[in-house]
């Protein structure tokens, strides 16, 4: 037996004395009231005051032990939270289900009951054994099995959930290293005592959530008190656990789970890439990768040959990968990737004609290009409400704005996870002097002519300088994206009143202001018309998402030239770019 197994056990025999104090508690009234009706029936408490104090104590027990068995009874039944995981049958997984029992066999633990995913870079081990948890599942899955078949049927051991991009990213042998110390805690799991523990602590967390339902709330004080009670030796006993079953993968692939560590901190920062550049844009449109797990193979290819810091590790490549282990992985990395729409961004649970799958070869033509031609739309809309006219005279020069040099691509940092908080709507934070100039009228409001990048240049040139145009465009482009927003708002609501889950879990919305969604909308502008005039093209980069490409060749360089002209009303570091590219500004370009 692991040294730290005696430690966990002491620490879950804490939290159960937690538990039997308070059913102590909640009984004492009750055996007070026993021994006065004893005492009473016997004769050895005759006359006053002791009639009346029989009574007394007797209605106050029946009182708590009414409360008390309500409150335990909530404890007991209350649905425990479920992690949304894609379940994974052992017909869908032959093999891994064969390489996750023998490592169960080699370090002499339960194997796990079942098998999910879940579209993250992280792997751990959740007791599903009460029938709340099915329940659950299937509501967050959308009320009906997955494709892949139905979950395992729960048992003493818990579910294995497994980060899908660990699939697609890592070698077979590479995955069983990591894998490891996570089938080992299925071992300390199986201990009554930390078993029992354990729900005691996951009844009280999910009493805490059914207090704050209408005319439950008396049930959630108890439950906090309890849990604050337990709260460091729960914490401990979990740390015990989890050393324990390090101790106990010591022998299995130890050397090899350095490097499959290292694996795993690449596969979370092409996995973050991924989600936030390019997956992001498509879901904003109502569109979905149906294959994030595949793409991610390509954003870590591409992550490997940007940073010298991950040189070395394409080589593997050649090696078998773990997403051999599954019968059928495009229809695993189809229901993942759907999942992830879901935690990520609230999507809805089936594709639909409003929420389609796109291939990644359809991208650039069917996201790219679209999502640039409907932010042009925006942007020509806004300057409708203006009544900015086609051919806008240039207001006063400004000093010339050096391009700066494009930011260097590196991984994201693990501290930007992807559960960072944000605010909800795609409109972002807009100032008071935005607002302000929003609902300012424009000084002219002759005749304008149609969708042209010269309109925008113009605008945004004859403002008064100090970038002051830009402040009413964006306030204008705030504004709309406010009322987009909020006309999806009634659909939202109505799909959250419909099922008893709230996602997204882990929006990935950060916060943009309306300088920023100015300077997107531009950028658009401009690509549309690099495409329409140019013989530019739409593109994806598998760490940047949406880019132009011009013969072939991504260009960099144009996010720098469009905040020159953004932030300070200098449209000459941009009108050179045009100019060098063949881009006719005056041409109207197609939209939306």
């Amino acid at each position: 037996m692991e040294a730290n197994v005696p430690s966990a056990r002491s620490r879950a025999l804490a939290v159960l004395r937690v538990r039997s104090r308070a059913s102590a508690v909640g009984l004492l009234p009750a055996a007070l009231a026993v021994v006065l009706v004893a005492a009473r029936a016997t004769g050895r408490l005759a006359g006053d005051p002791w009639p009346t104090v029989t009574l007394v104590v007797c209605v106050v027990a029946v009182l708590v032990l009414l409360v008390g068995g309500a409150f335990a009874a909530v404890v007991l039944r209350a649905s425990p939270a479920v992690t949304p995981t894609v379940p994974l049958s052992e017909s869908a997984a032959p093999d891994l289900y064969r390489l996750v029992r023998d490592l169960a066999d080699r370090m002499d633990v339960p194997p796990p009951s079942a098998i999910a995913l879940t579209p993250d870079c992280d792997s751990w081990l959740e007791d599903r054994s009460h029938a709340a948890h099915r329940r659950g599942a299937a509501r967050v899955l959308g009320g009906a099995p997955g494709p892949l078949g139905p979950e395992s049927a729960p048992g003493a051991a818990p579910v294995l959930v497994i980060g899908s991009p660990f699939l697609w990213w890592m070698r077979v042998a590479e995955l069983r290293a990591v894998l490891a110390p996570v089938v080992a805690g299925t071992g300390p799991s199986a201990h009554p005592d930390i078993a029992d523990a354990r729900g005691f602590v996951r009844g009280l967390d999910a009493a805490v959530d059914v207090g704050g339902r209408r005319g439950l709330g008396w049930i959630a004080a108890p439950a906090r008190l309890l849990l604050r009670l337990c709260r460091t030796d729960a914490a401990e006993m979990e740390r015990g656990v989890a050393a324990a079953a390090s101790e106990r993968a010591q022998g299995v692939d130890y050397g090899l789970r350095i490097v499959a560590q290292e694996q795993v901190g690449l596969a979370y920062a092409g996995w973050d890439r991924l989600l936030t550049r390019v997956a992001l844009p498509a879901w904003r449109m109502g569109r979905w990768p149906a294959h994030l797990d595949a793409g991610v193979v390509s954003a870590l290819t591409e992550l490997s040959r940007r940073d010298r810091l991950a040189e070395g590790f394409t080589s593997r490549l050649g090696e078998r990968p773990a997403c051999d282990l599954l019968e059928q992985p495009g229809l695993i990395d189809e229901a993942t990737s759907l999942l992830a729409a879901r935690l990520f961004h609230g999507g809805p649970a089936e594709a639909g004609p409003d929420w389609s799958p796109v291939d990644w070869a359809a991208y650039p033509e069917e996201v790219v290009d679209r999502k640039w031609r409907t932010e042009a739309a925006r942007l020509h809309a806004a300057l409708d409400a203006l009544a900015v006219p086609a051919g806008r005279p240039a207001g006063p020069s400004t000093p010339a704005c050096p391009a700066a040099p494009a930011a260097p691509v590196s991984p994201a940092s693990p501290a930007a996870r992807p559960g960072s908080q944000g605010p909800s709507g795609a409109a972002g934070a807009a100032g008071p002097a935005t607002l302000a100039a929003a609902d300012s009228p424009s000084p002219t409001a002759d005749a304008f002519a149609g969708p042209t990048l010269e309109r925008v240049l113009g605008y945004l040139t004859g403002g008064g300088g100090e970038g002051a145009a830009g402040e009413a465009l964006a306030g204008r482009i705030t504004g709309e994206l406010a009322r987009e927003e909020r006309a999806a708002g009634p659909a939202a609501a109505a799909g959250k009143a419909r099922g008893a889950d709230t996602l997204p879990l882990f929006p990935l919305q950060p916060p943009r202001s309306g300088r920023d969604l100015l300077a997107d909308h531009v950028t658009a502008m401009v690509c549309c018309a690099a495409v329409d005039s140019a013989g530019a093209t739409p593109g994806l980069d598998w760490l940047d998402g949406p880019v132009l490409l011009v013969g072939g060749d991504r260009r960099s360089d144009l996010a720098p030239r469009v905040l020159c002209l953004v932030e300070d009303g200098n449209p000459e570091p941009l009108r050179d770019w045009l100019s060098a590219l063949g881009v006719r500004t005056e041409k109207p370009v197609r939209l939306v």
